[in-house]
């Protein structure tokens, strides 16, 4: 369905949805039901592979391969209460089974195998109220973990959107407590997405059917009132959903502060860290924290370490999560430009275009236009995007190097995570750089974002950001940075790797 008159920054959200829900599952994958040890205090939380299913490091697990069948059939426009697109949802579900994906809870697979490679909706949903119906035990967390692509079909429709959120999850779950979890995460996502904020979440408890209402609110209370870790044994839908919102509410939004290195964005990373500590059903947990997270914080909020290595079922990325989030929100419409899905952008129309200068501070770092890409320098092993790109726009070598960064050339209305979205730009050059690569850094004609991430990265470098500036541009031409983004350059100052204790902070086992 259609959500129209979407500002740029709740676009930003949306995204951020699909993303902060892979990237909490992938997080906590290898450290389900303590697979691995959880790291001291003084280390991260990392992506760090393994698991019950043998994953690579940033692999998401069946949490974000079922949440794909969900928003393949939301990206395509589809209201998705529908026959049709329940028949979607459920081919989706039924082909990633079909690959005998390594880690799979009981009860669905129960539904999954029964139903068969050729099940409609309404097949899975008898198969699951049959199981529900024998056993009483239904109420597991497998359907609230896929369920949040609902909540950016049905922006505009809380109504709708209950409806399909419980649909969604009779297609495994037939107990009416998972249905209504799924209901109010999403609505509590809708929320999010809408205004900025994380929600109340005794406010999101009015749609539900009237008589869930004291439940959902003595179990919201409950989940405020204890620490997360008190809630270690999740597989329980209910106790999940709990988990997760102790999480997000338990832990502190970091004070903004751009030129101390802090950022209020950081708390998508820092809650995610939280719902992994909690142990038990780990992947689970950070993935429905990570959606209600990304849809506060937006897309721009998931650290690039994190984006650059975020894949699973069927062979996706990122990239992909963001590009159906995109198509969801826009009722299944690419731009003007067939963006997102088309094979590359045509930019020749700008004065720039095809810019090419070498970073003045950084003989291994080039800047450049996005012209450049169809004539990449032999030298370059990664690439820095600042700008809209197609999915065969850079040459195939550089693909499984290549991250995408979003700044609006705009205002900063438009720009929630400016000043972290510079700065982790700026710190993926340089993390790249002592790996030993050569990046390419670009944006549509290196008029204002390039030079803006390129002085930023001169900084970081130890180069006073003023003189920083003033040589960027000196080797770009046409460069002339827009003030938001300079303002932006100036709240970050001069703090450089030495002082960001939190940059250079590491990920472990131990």
């Amino acid at each position: 369905m259609t959500n129209t008159g979407l500002t740029a920054a709740q676009t930003d959200r949306a995204c951020g949805v699909l993303v902060g829900a892979a990237c909490g599952d992938a997080l906590g994958a290898g450290y389900e039901f303590g697979t691995a040890a959880l790291p001291g205090p003084n280390r991260r939380v990392g992506m760090i592979g393994g698991g019950l299913g043998g994953f690579a490091p940033g692999e998401w697990t069946d949490d974000t391969s079922q949440t794909y069948a969900v928003a393949a059939a939301a990206a395509t426009g589809a209201d998705l209460r529908t026959p049709g697109a329940l028949d979607h949802i459920a081919r989706g579900l039924a082909d990633w089974f079909a690959g005998g994906p390594p880690d799979v809870g009981v009860q669905t697979r129960h539904v999954l195998a029964t139903a068969g490679a050729e099940a409609t909706a309404e097949t899975m949903t008898r198969v699951a109220a049959a199981l529900h119906a024998r056993t009483g035990r239904a109420s597991g967390n497998g359907s609230l973990m896929r369920t949040s692509a609902v909540a950016l079909a049905h922006l505009g429709d809380p109504v709708a959107l209950v409806e399909a959120a419980m649909g969604v999850s009779a297609l495994t779950h037939a107990d009416p407590r998972a249905q209504q979890a799924c209901a109010l995460w999403c609505l509590a996502i809708r929320h999010a997405v809408l205004t900025g904020q994380i929600p109340n979440l005794t406010d999101c408890i009015r749609p539900l059917p009237q008589e869930s209402h004291d439940f959902w609110t003595a179990r919201a209370d409950e989940a405020e009132r204890r620490e997360p870790e008190s809630f270690e044994h999740n597989g329980y839908v209910v106790t999940a959903l709990q988990a997760a919102w102790s999480a997000i509410t338990h832990t502190p939004v970091p004070a903004n502060a751009p030129s101390r290195g802090t950022f209020g964005c950081h708390h998508l990373t820092d809650a995610l860290e939280r719902a992994v500590r909690i142990g038990g059903d780990t992947d689970t947990v950070a993935s429905i924290a990570g959606a209600l997270l990304g849809a506060r914080w937006g897309a721009s909020a998931v650290p690039a370490r994190w984006r650059a290595i975020l894949h699973g079922w069927p062979g996706r990325t990122a990239t992909d999560l963001t590009d159906m989030a995109l198509l969801t929100v826009n009722g299944g419409r690419p731009d003007s430009l067939g963006w997102p899905g088309c094979l590359g952008i045509d930019y020749r129309h700008w004065n720039g275009h095809d810019a090419l200068a070498v970073h003045p501070h950084d003989p291994q770092v080039y800047l450049s236009g996005a012209s450049t890409l169809t004539d990449v320098p032999q030298k370059v092993t990664a690439v820095v995007s600042l700008c809209r790109v197609g999915r065969e726009q850079l040459p195939t070598r550089l693909r499984g190097k290549h991250v995408q960064f979003r700044i609006l050339d705009t205002t900063a209305s438009d720009n929630p995570n400016l000043e972290h979205v510079i700065d982790d730009a700026a710190r993926t050059i340089l993390r790249w750089r002592a790996q030993g690569e050569t990046v390419l850094l670009h944006c549509v004609a290196a008029h204002s974002r390039t030079p803006t991430v390129a002085a930023r990265y001169a900084v970081l470098l130890g180069r006073p950001l003023d003189s920083a500036l003033h040589d960027v541009c000196a080797v770009l031409p046409d460069a002339d940075p827009n003030p938001v983004l300079v303002a932006a350059l100036h709240r970050l100052g001069n703090i450089g790797v030495a002082e960001d204790s939190r940059g250079t902070c590491k990920e472990g086992r131990k």
